[in-house]
C-alpha cells in the first residue's frame, strides 16, 4: 500500500554533466542494500537512466515528465510508481532550473520537486572550484523560494584538503554537506551518440558500474542524514491519488451505448449464452525489446494489459518470428542504427513484420520503430513495411513537440492532441502512399510520420498515460483487425 507522504528526494544538479546519474543511482542503490524498498524515478523523456535505476533498486525505474504528461500526472505516476516503497529517490534533468524551451519552469526538476513537495539535493562538480561553491549554491538555493534546497553533495573531489576548503566555504551558505565523493573512472559509464549506452547492450559491465556507484556512495555520503531529509517532505499536495492504468480518465473510457453494442456482439449461442469470440479473447500485442529497441514506458504495458492485451516480448534481434497469434505490434524506441547488420539480416522476422502489417493489424511504431519499419536504413534491407529510406546524419534532432493526430488511425483518432519529444541523428526520405500522423507545431509547422493500413509510424516519443484512450483504442482494432 502506498501513501502519498513516502519519503522522497530529488538529485539536482547546476547543470548537466555535474554527476547526477552516479549519486542518483548510487544512493538508490546503497539506500536497497540497507534493506530499503527504492522506488527510482526520472524527470524528463530520458529512457536510458531509468535503466540503471532498476539495475539499482530492482524496481522499474520509472519517468516523471510534466511536459509529455501534463503537470496534473506528475504525483499521481509518482505514487503509481511508489507503491509499497520505503524510500523514492528523483533523478532530476539537466540544470535544476533547465525546462521545456520557452515554457519558463516547465517540466524541470524544480518544477517536479514542487509538484512533489520535495527537498533537493544539489550534486555539485567542484573539481575547478573551491570558496566559488558557496556563491554557486547559495544562488541555487535562493533562486525559487519554493524550492527546497535541503543538501549538497559535492561530486569529483580531488583531495582532503580540497574537500576541508570546499565544506569551510559552505558553512556560510547555511546548506549543510551531505556527501562528498572523490573522482573515480570505475564509475564512469560509456556513452555514444544519443547518450548513455543502455543497461540491456551491457548488462554484466553495468551491474558492476552500479554497485561502484553505490560502494562511493556508501563511502561518501551521510545517509542518515539523506534519510532524514528524505522524510522530512511530508503528503504529496492536493491529495493526489495514484495513477492506474484500470481508471483511464472519462474522455479515454467507452460510452455506455458502446458497451452495450459490445455485450450485444460478444453474445451468442442459443438462449443468450456467450460464446467464444475474437472480441473477448485477449488479442496478442508483441512489444519488441532487445539490445536494439530499449527504449519504453512501463505504463504502456500496464496500459495495453488494462485494456485487455495479452503483452508478449520478443527480439528483433533473435527471434525469427513472431509470438503466436500476434494480432498487433508495438515497436519502440532504440538504436536499430547500431544493429542495422543483425536486423537485416533476420530476414524471416522482417517478412513476417511485413505480412502482418499488410494483413492490416495495428502497429505503432515510435522513432527506432519507424526506421525498423523502412524499406532500407543506412542501406541495409529493413522490413519494408513503408515506402521510405533511413539514414544516418550527423545533426541532432531534439525536442519536445505538441502534435495533432491529422487522421484516424489505429492509435489515435483525428484531431487527438499528444505532447512528444523527438531525439534522433538520423532522416527518413519518403515514397509515397502513407498519409501523415501527425501535425506538429513546433519548432515549426510541418506534418510528420506515416499512417498507412494499421500502421502508424511516427518520430515522436509519446507517454500514453497523458491520453489513455490511445492503448484502448489500439487493443480494440487488434481485436476487430
Amino acid at each position: 500500500m502506498v501513501t502519498s507522504s513516502v519519503p522522497r528526494l530529488v538529485i539536482a544538479a547546476p547543470s548537466s554533466g555535474s554527476g547526477k546519474t552516479t549519486v542518483a543511482t548510487g544512493l538508490m542503490a546503497a539506500f536497497a542494500a540497507r534493506g530499503l524498498a527504492v522506488s527510482p524515478h526520472k524527470v524528463g523523456p530520458d529512457y536510458i537512466d531509468p535503466g540503471y535505476h532498476t539495475l539499482a533498486t530492482g524496481r522499474v525505474g520509472r519517468n516523471l515528465d510534466a511536459y509529455l504528461c501534463g503537470p496534473e500526472l506528475v504525483a499521481p505516476l509518482f505514487l503509481h510508481g511508489a507503491r509499497g516503497c520505503d524510500l523514492a529517490v528523483v533523478e532530476g534533468v539537466m540544470g535544476l532550473y533547465d525546462g521545456a524551451a520557452g515554457e519558463g519552469e516547465l517540466a524541470s526538476t524544480a518544477h517536479v520537486a514542487k509538484l512533489l513537495r520535495a527537498p533537493v539535493v544539489l550534486v555539485v562538480d567542484a573539481s575547478s572550484q573551491s570558496r566559488s561553491v558557496a556563491a554557486l549554491v547559495h544562488g541555487f538555493a535562493s533562486w525559487d523560494p519554493e524550492v527546497r534546497v535541503g543538501g549538497v553533495i559535492l561530486n569529483k573531489v580531488g583531495s582532503e584538503r580540497h574537500e576541508s576548503l570546499l565544506r569551510e566555504a559552505l558553512d556560510s551558505a547555511g546548506v549543510p554537506v551531505l556527501g562528498a565523493l572523490r573522482r573515480a573512472e570505475q564509475v564512469s559509464t560509456p556513452s555514444r551518440h544519443l547518450g548513455l549506452v543502455p543497461v540491456a547492450e551491457r548488462r554484466s559491465a553495468a551491474v558492476g558500474a552500479v554497485a561502484a556507484m553505490a560502494a562511493q556512495v556508501f563511502d561518501g555520503c551521510d545517509l542518515d542524514a539523506l534519510e532524514a531529509l528524505a522524510r522530512t517532505a511530508g503528503a504529496v499536495p492536493g491529495g493526489s491519488a495514484p495513477w492506474t492504468p484500470d481508471c483511464p480518465p472519462a474522455h479515454a473510457k467507452l460510452s455506455a451505448e458502446k458497451r452495450d453494442e459490445q455485450s450485444a456482439r460478444s453474445a451468442g449461442g442459443r438462449e443468450g449464452r456467450p460464446e467464444p469470440s475474437a472480441e473477448r479473447r485477449a488479442p496478442v500485442v508483441a512489444v519488441a525489446g532487445g539490445p536494439a529497441f530499449t527504449f519504453s514506458y512501463a505504463e504502456h504495458t500496464e496500459l495495453l494489459t488494462a485494456a485487455g492485451a495479452e503483452v508478449v516480448t520478443f527480439d528483433p534481434l533473435r527471434d525469427e518470428q513472431l509470438p503466436e497469434d500476434t494480432a498487433g505490434l508495438v515497436i519502440g524506441g532504440g538504436f536499430p542504427e547500431v544493429y542495422g547488420a543483425e536486423l537485416s539480416a533476420n530476414e524471416p522476422l522482417r517478412k513476417a513484420i511485413a505480412e502482418l502489417a499488410l494483413s492490416g493489424a495495428p502497429v505503432a511504431a515510435e522513432c527506432a520503430g519507424l526506421l525498423y519499419l523502412c524499406r532500407e536504413l543506412d542501406g541495409q534491407p529493413m522490413c519494408g513495411v513503408l515506402d521510405a529510406t533511413a539514414r544516418m546524419t550527423e545533426r541532432l534532432t531534439l525536442g519536445y513537440r505538441d502534435a495533432v493526430a491529422v487522421g484516424d488511425s489505429s492509435l489515435a483518432a483525428a484531431g487527438t492532441r499528444m505532447r512528444g519529444h523527438e531525439f534522433h541523428r538520423t532522416v527518413v526520405e519518403p515514397g509515397a502512399g502513407a498519409a501523415p500522423a501527425w501535425g506538429v507545431r513546433a519548432p515549426v509547422r510541418r506534418v510528420e510520420g506515416f499512417v498507412q493500413r494499421g500502421v502508424h509510424a511516427s518520430y515522436l516519443h509519446t507517454h500514453w498515460a497523458s491520453e489513455p484512450g490511445v492503448a484502448h483504442r489500439f487493443v480494440e482494432r487488434c481485436r476487430t483487425s
